[in-house]
């Protein structure tokens, strides 16, 4: 496939809002609620990028730097970094908003592979990333290097 297109053209940005039920004993967001929306954001973009049905093959590199509140909102962003033949690499950050203060921080950070599949479930080809900004081609390059030293570890472990 040789359509190119930029990340701007699938990113996305989701927004929530933690519940009590969304919380641990110590009044702070579930892991796995975070990783849950952030597995829904990268598949929002990957779907965005090709047309099509993705599945996630990979989370890698997930990082909760800082715990988020209940009450306080959830901003999830995310944007595709990579594309190979069928996969394509997202980066997602989490962010906290306190609605009080407005104060934002970084809370997680995470980088999921997603597959594209055809209709009967088998690999798709996909576009080629166009990194356009400074930032898109520090992350192209970046998921490059990532991909390479999981192929790499992947292949000393079998």
């Amino acid at each position: 496939m040789s359509v190119l297109k930029s990340p701007s053209e699938s990113q996305i940005q989701m927004r929530e809002m933690v519940m009590p039920g969304d919380t641990n004993i110590h009044g702070t967001i579930f892991g796995g609620k975070i990783m849950a929306w952030i597995d829904i954001a990268g598949a929002m973009v990957a779907t965005k990028h090709c047309n099509n049905p993705v599945v996630t093959a990979n989370i890698s590199d997930i990082d909760f730097i800082s715990p988020i509140k209940v009450g306080h909102h959830v901003i999830i962003k995310a944007s595709i970094n990579y594309a190979g033949k069928s996969s394509m690499v997202i980066g997602v950050k989490v962010e906290s908003e306190n609605p009080y203060t407005g104060k934002v921080r970084t809370t997680t950070k995470a980088y999921l592979t997603f597959v594209a599949l055809d209709e009967f479930g088998k690999p798709v080809a996909v576009p080629k990333v166009d990194p356009k900004t400074e930032d898109d081609k520090r992350r192209f390059e970046n998921a490059k290097k990532r991909k390479e030293a999981k192929r790499s570890l992947d292949a000393s472990l079998s």
